[in-house]
């Protein structure tokens, strides 16, 4: 059993900010950093100061992390970007908001006395002298400091100051992982100072010292313990007065924390099988606590509900059958075609869920060539002529001002051209779609042809699939391209236009074109001969995706397993250490990476051979470089063992912060279970004969930091973890429960009572009461659990800071 802790994260938009460019505006972005640690960059949003970003991500770490914070940024293409400010939210914060922090608020100045970051080594001792007891503090080693100078590092000394005596360390020079390992003794007095004061400093020739954190000790409590040793965590200076809030603009977020003990999957199986037993073929009943899951969810927590139903039925290969039954029950309690599926249903939201956990690479083949070449050809695109802006055209010398219906003419040719490309290549796709996806929409057309077969009905089974395929999936993935992880930037202005132009004519065509569609607006008329054309296009695709049968089917899912897509692929700059040559920046050579379950794996373009890099079993840690290391940023590490048995380390360079995040996050998630991983390594290089971090000259040294193996991204093609799905309804079911059992109060007393599904000659089933018989189980389980109870060292620690 283990503790996990997700954040589940959106940041909306920023207000008010204040101007940075002399333009008078912003080009504002947001910086996250759990712990000090950048994890994520959103886009920037040029030329504003009330920017919307709207993105979200959900992180996985350890439950020991302290703080999230968000650091609005300025960027600038010539000179160092600006901070504007930050909003920080400590880990008790979260946890006094069960539902998750969201709201707006107000950005804080960036202090540099408050930056700081990393953790100290003492050994702290009450020993006996000769008239009084005696404090004595060893400074052993520190980790992961604040950089303060120019090149990347620092150089700490520490300063230990108790009842008015100050001692000092000595000073190392460029390094955030120092190692002094010297040794203060104070006398320890009756009514003397009650606490010990170790400060962290960067020391400057010229300059005033910068300050890298501080640890205050109570000393009742060391007298009480007499011995200590552990790593205590910096903490800022926070006696500076504070600035009014406000006059830096606000920041609008929701930022949910969920702390979650996965019990051994054995202890969900009860849960598991009861659910499933709901929705399997030939054992379906009415589908009764599906529908009571349904009833007693509420519209704000549904998405995320209807997700991890979804999540746990595809784990056992039962989604399809789970969708089946969402379709029935809400064909069931609809009586006008024009309504189906148009409400915030359980259905409604499975599906949406189903498509971008089944369907994303799908629609990342279909769409993302049509997406590039609208964001390259960025061109003029309008459509309403009350928004039409006349501009100048023709070479240089001969310009004329362009009119209005050459404007129209030209947005017209440019959308139909753009229309046209993506139904050409959905209608190519048939085989490419996911054979469960195929599946799922054969269950869907058949069941609404089933419950409107009249002639005037005709268009309905065609329009519920394009309600999910066009309205719910291609249409929202053409106007955020970046949020289903289709491009790395927002549009600007101009794009974003085209773009929702060409989403409004998939909905039309998705529509199949109706009056009602065609009446909202009427400038939309000129693309009416590509969109009659299209719902013809879309129609004949639809009518071959649902055309499969249960043998192609398992044909289709057997072909397409054997084809197995890369966990993650792209450009990289590598560099391989070997021997004690000297290492720069220069050595790195761009290939292209594919990740998949078995190895690493390079080549020199996209199509030639690949060759292994790394076996993916000998990998045992991926981690960020120090970015002095090779005076580069987005440096990552893989160290893994050769097949002598020997630990090497391979150097990859990144394009972005993101990009270097998702490749460690992919490595680390299909590395997890590897045997040997290590829980220490160096943030710096080998170089010459001692790491650049730490200045050890033993190159097989223990590393100076620890290892971030839990600390990911959650991505979309992230694999399934059963064990979580299962404990995430299980603790959604236990906030209903109540519900749940009046529930079974009324039904036991009906007239439906002692009806439930039953097997041939097997008495009545009744699957609610099972239902709560099982929940009280794992309810007793997690009590006995004891992966809630913090380490005792770390609370010892924590008991003895102030």
């Amino acid at each position: 059993m283990a503790k996990r802790s997700s954040l589940s994260i959106r940041i909306v938009e920023g207000k008010n900010l204040p101007a940075k460019d002399i333009t008078g505006s912003s080009d504002p972005y947001c910086i996250v950093k759990v712990d000090n640690e950048p994890i994520i960059r959103t886009a920037t949003v040029w030329k504003t100061l009330c920017p919307f970003w709207g993105e979200e991500y959900e992180v996985h770490l350890p439950p020991t992390f302290h703080s999230v914070a968000f650091y609005v940024m300025d960027e600038d293409a010539l000179s160092r970007d600006d901070v504007i400010g930050k909003v920080c939210l400590t880990r008790d914060t979260l946890a006094a908001h069960p539902k998750g922090f969201s709201g707006w608020a107000h950005l804080t100045e960036v202090d540099p006395d408050e930056e700081v970051q990393g953790e100290i080594h003492l050994r702290l001792e009450v020993v006996p002298g000769t008239r009084a007891c005696r404090l004595r503090c060893s400074v052993l080693e520190a980790r992961d400091l604040a950089p303060k100078d120019r090149n990347g590092t620092s150089d700490p000394f520490v300063r230990v100051r108790y009842n008015g005596r100050t001692q000092e360390t000595s000073i190392v020079k460029k390094s955030c992982y120092p190692r002094w390992n010297e040794t203060f003794e104070f006398e320890l007095e009756e009514g003397a100072a009650e606490v010990l004061c170790v400060e962290a400093w960067d020391w400057d020739l010229v300059s005033r010292n910068d300050f890298l954190g501080k640890v205050v000790v109570n000393v009742q409590r060391l007298w009480a313990a007499q011995r200590e040793e552990g790593w205590f965590r910096l903490q800022p200076d926070q006696s500076k007065s504070r600035r009014e809030e406000g006059h830096l603009g606000s920041l609008q977020l929701e930022v949910r924390l969920r702390d979650e003990t996965v019990l051994p999957s054995s202890c969900y199986q009860p849960l598991v099988q009861l659910l499933c037993r709901e929705v399997k073929p030939g054992t379906q009943g009415p589908g009764q606590l599906i529908s009571l899951i349904e009833e007693t969810t509420s519209t704000e927590c549904r998405q995320e509900v209807a997700t991890t139903l979804l999540k746990l039925f595809l784990g056992q290969g039962l989604a399809k059958d789970f969708l089946d039954l969402l379709f029935q029950l809400e064909l069931s309690r609809t009586s006008e075609a024009n309504t189906l599926f148009r409400s915030n249903s359980l259905a409604s939201k499975s599906m949406e869920s189903f498509l971008k956990v089944a369907g994303m690479r799908y629609l990342h083949g279909v769409l993302g060539p049509i997406i590039d070449r609208v964001f390259e050809e960025k061109k003029y695109v309008e459509l309403d002529p009350s928004k039409v802006e006349v501009k100048d055209v023709g070479c240089s010398g001969l310009h004329r001002p362009q009119t209005e219906a050459e404007v129209l003419e030209q947005s017209v040719q440019t959308l139909c051209a753009h229309l046209g490309a993506l139904l050409s290549a959905l209608s190519r796709s048939v085989r490419a779609c996911p054979a469960v996806v195929r599946a799922t929409f054969r269950q869907l057309f058949r069941r609404v042809r089933e419950r409107f077969p009249s002639a005037q009905d005709e268009n309905v089974p065609f329009i519920a699939v394009t309600s999910f395929l066009c309205l719910r999936f291609v249409s929202p993935a053409i106007l955020a391209p970046k949020l289903f992880h289709l491009r790395e930037r927002h549009a600007d202005a101009r794009t974003s236009r085209t773009l929702l132009l060409l989403a409004k004519a998939v909905q039309n065509v998705g529509n199949m074109d109706t009056p009602a569609s065609r009446a909202k607006e009427a400038w939309m008329e000129p693309l009416q001969p590509t969109v009659r054309q299209g719902v013809a296009q879309l129609k004949d695709f639809i009518t071959k995706l649902v055309d499969i049968q249960e043998k192609d089917e398992l044909d289709l899912q057997r072909a397409l397993s054997l084809q197995a897509p890369p966990v993650k692929e792209g450009p990289l700059f590598i560099h391989r250490t070997k021997g004690k040559g000297p290492l720069t920046s220069s050595s790195f050579k761009k290939l292209h990476f594919s990740l998949t379950t078995e190895a690493l794996s390079f080549a020199k373009t996209p199509s030639s051979k690949k060759s292994t890099l790394i076996k993916l079993a000998n990998i045992r840690a991926a981690e960020k470089v120090e970015e002095k290391s090779f005076s580069s940023s987005h440096v990552m590490q893989v160290i893994y063992t050769d097949d002598a048995g020997r630990l090497q380390t391979a150097y990859l360079q990144c394009k972005s912060v993101n990009r270097l995040n998702q490749w460690l996050s992919a490595l680390r998630k299909v590395c997890i279970n590897n045997t040997g991983l290590l829980g220490s390594y160096h943030p710096g290089i080998f170089r010459g004969d001692k790491w650049s971090c730490c200045h050890q000259r033993d190159k097989t040294d223990l590393g100076c930091n620890k290892t971030r193996s839990w600390v990911t991204l959650q991505e979309w093609n992230d694999p399934l973890d059963h064990d979580l799905e299962a404990q995430l309804i299980y603790r959604h079911l236990l906030g209903v429960e109540a519900a749940l059992r009046e529930k079974h109060r009324q039904l036991s007393t009906g007239p439906e009572a002692g009806r439930g599904p039953t097997g041939p000659g097997e008495a009545p089933r009744d699957p609610l009461a099972e239902l709560l018989q099982v929940l009280g189980d794992l309810q007793e389980a997690h009590r006995s659990s004891p992966a809630g109870s913090p380490p005792s060292e770390l609370s010892r620690i924590l008991e003895l800071q102030t």
